[in-house]
């Protein structure tokens, strides 16, 4: 049975992090990559490419998990702790967004959460402060893995890129394959036709048109801090569609969920769509 510490656990934990750290080697490098870093459940690095001509930085965060190892979601549920990846603030670069690869739902009948039990990739979109000259990346990355517990690991990765160097096609590919494994936008076959919040039930009740019919279509939620969602209970809605119900629960003093960013997540059909939700 995998063990994960809850949110009110993880706390304890989150001061082992640098301890964690000491469990990470490097392991070799290339051009346009930082050190892989290592702990006992796995390896991580940087890729990026070259600035782009308006500043953006094409690059990766990638996650090597060991057999029997996984890493969690941006929201993993009610344990776990999601990648966060920061910046050097005196560094060359910002980073503007973490991209996220449909997951997997892990439920052993006593802890429910959300993740991967494979390799994962997860890619950043960084824009470069300075117009110019090279560029440095120091990125602080903390998350978390588990195999029978769960450990917070943190690790400080480097890489630098000279100005009009050359791109490995190897790292180039790398990067493109991660970005296409991203969910896609909503579009006419595959979005929400409505949604809506039902407080005094502390329900969100979400209708999706479905590419085709599928048994066992999955979604994932996510939110700002102090919202986490429950299991959701799929119901039967006709041809290529689902209705949900999928408990909220709203913690600390604002209890809202009105004009709240909610990020929804579909996989059917061996697909994903991911769209933002906001209610009023």
């Amino acid at each position: 049975m995998i063990q994960c510490f809850t949110h009110q656990k993880m706390a304890q934990f989150i001061g082992a992090a640098s301890l964690a750290g000491c469990f990470f080697l490097p392991f070799g490098a290339n051009a346009a990559t930082s050190e892989w870093v290592t702990s006992p459940g796995g390896m991580i690095r940087l890729v990026a490419a070259q600035p782009k001509e308006d500043g953006t930085i094409p690059a990766t965060l990638e996650v090597k998990l060991n057999p029997g190892w996984k890493t969690y979601w941006r929201e993993p549920g009610a344990s776990g702790i999601p990648p966060q990846v920061t910046l050097d603030p005196a560094g060359d670069v910002e980073l503007e967004k973490i991209g996220f690869p449909v997951p997997k739902t892990f439920d052993d009948g006593v802890v429910r959460y959300i993740g991967y039990d494979r390799p994962v990739a997860f890619p950043l979109t960084l824009k470069r402060v300075h117009g110019s000259g090279d560029v440095t990346i120091r990125a602080s990355v903390f998350l978390g893995i588990c195999e029978d517990i769960c450990i917070p690991i943190q690790g400080e990765l480097t890489l630098a890129i000279k100005q009009g160097g050359f791109d490995n096609p190897l790292d180039g590919a790398r990067i493109d394959d991660a970005v296409a494994a991203l969910p896609e936008a909503p579009s006419a076959d595959f979005s929400v036709t409505a949604s809506r919040y039902d407080a005094d039930k502390a329900l969100m009740h979400l209708s999706v048109r479905l590419p085709a019919d599928d048994k066992d279509p999955e979604l994932f939620l996510a939110g700002p801090s102090g919202i986490s969602f429950g299991k959701p209970e799929i119901l039967p809605a006709g041809d290529r569609a689902l209705n949900a119900a999928v408990p909220v629960r709203l913690t600390g003093k604002d209890r809202e969920l009105k004009g709240k960013p909610i990020v929804l997540t579909v996989r059917a059909q061996g697909r994903s769509m991911e769209t933002t939700l906001a209610f009023d």
